[in-house]
């Protein structure tokens, strides 16, 4: 039986900024994009939050939602050294650490002599390393796997833990509701709710056969999620799978040639990005006037532009009309790489 830590620090870039700035401390803070610039919110910290306010939302309507709102761009620089230090403190209580962002990551500390064994204790020592040394707070889940502790990290956010011991994850699992599953999106939320699918306990009963003839494979990792199944282990050199760019735009196009003229200018810092790299495949993402967005994919083995504004225009069919308001494309990967997505882009 595996012991997994997640810990996910608090409100990490606006916690950063709180500490530097005590002056900001008790006013509603965010980190993201100008307004003006069709920007949208990486992160805010709890004050902002009891405004409404949340990340992936647009600047605009977090000013609209709290007008005292301070809206600061970040520092990306200092975020990225935090983080190191906290990567410092992770690895004095396992080598088995998987990062995820910035500010989370995963730490497999099964067999681990430190504090007897008890995973719970060594998620504690973590927390009270990051608070008295870094003057930042995080919260931490403690469950036999990964899909379950990232669960369990949000439990008793900020500054928590909660343990989730094998003896109880049955019962607990039970009662999570579908969307607490990686991969279960509004769509396909929708999709269970018309099947009369709303948690974890429904979906098992339901049977592993109707989710795959329904879902695909997806309907097979459904069901073993759904019953707490995650065999995944902590992967300590995570592979980058893809690279990419993307623009949210100042204002709305509707031509598929502006689109293209976008991604024109995206391309070279695309290739900087790639860096000479085998690819094996090439996305295109539009993000609508109405915040739905699509992706359009295409197998290749030579990152060519003309490719690219060939999938522009056919992704440009699924607008129907709309506005776009942001486009990008990626670069899937097909040979290793070593290293780890570190960072938050959060609009030009």
């Amino acid at each position: 039986m595996r012991k997994i830590i997640h810990v996910d620090m608090d409100c990490f870039f606006a916690a950063v900024e709180m500490r530097d700035h005590p002056e900001w401390r008790d006013i509603p803070l965010a980190i993201g994009g100008s307004a003006s610039r069709r920007g949208v919110i990486a992160t805010c910290n709890y004050p902002a939050r009891q405004y409404g306010v949340r990340s992936a939302m647009p600047s605009h309507q977090a000013l609209r939602l709290c007008p005292g709102l301070l809206l600061i761009p970040g520092n990306m620089a200092e975020y990225k050294r935090v983080s190191q230090q906290i990567r410092v403190i992770f690895h004095r209580y396992t080598e088995r650490v998987e990062p995820l962002s910035l500010d989370e990551a995963y730490l497999d500390v099964s067999g681990s002599p430190l504090f007897g064994g008890s995973a719970t204790l060594i998620a504690e020592d973590i927390r009270r390393a990051i608070r008295d040394e870094l003057q930042l707070t995080a919260s931490a889940g403690v469950a036999p796997n990964k899909f379950l502790a990232k669960i369990a990290s949000e439990e008793n956010k900020p500054d928590g833990l909660f343990v989730l011991p094998p003896a109880k994850v049955a019962d607990y699992v039970c009662g999570l509701t579908l969307s607490h599953i990686p991969g279960v999106g509004k769509k396909t939320a929708e999709k269970l709710a018309a099947m009369g699918l709303h948690t974890c306990a429904q979906a098992v009963d339901a049977g592993e056969d109707m989710l795959v003839r329904r879902f695909g494979k997806f309907g097979h990792l459904l069901w073993q999620r759904a019953q707490g199944i995650d065999e995944r282990p902590v992967q300590v050199n995570r592979v980058r799978k893809s690279v990419g760019v993307e623009t949210t735009l100042a204002a709305d196009i509707y031509a598929v040639e502006q689109g293209q003229e976008v991604l024109q200018r995206l391309w070279p810092e695309l290739l900087r990005r790639l860096n000479r790299r085998a690819v094996c495949g090439l996305c295109i993402k539009l993000k609508f006037e109405d915040f739905e967005q699509t992706t359009l994919s295409r197998r290749t083995t030579v990152p060519e532009l003309g490719s690219a504004l060939k999938l522009c225009e056919q992704a440009w069919t699924r607008a129907g009309g709309r506005g776009v308001r942001l486009v990008g494309m990626s670069l899937e990967l097909a040979g290793e790489d070593s290293g780890v997505q570190l960072g938050l882009e959060w609009g030009e």
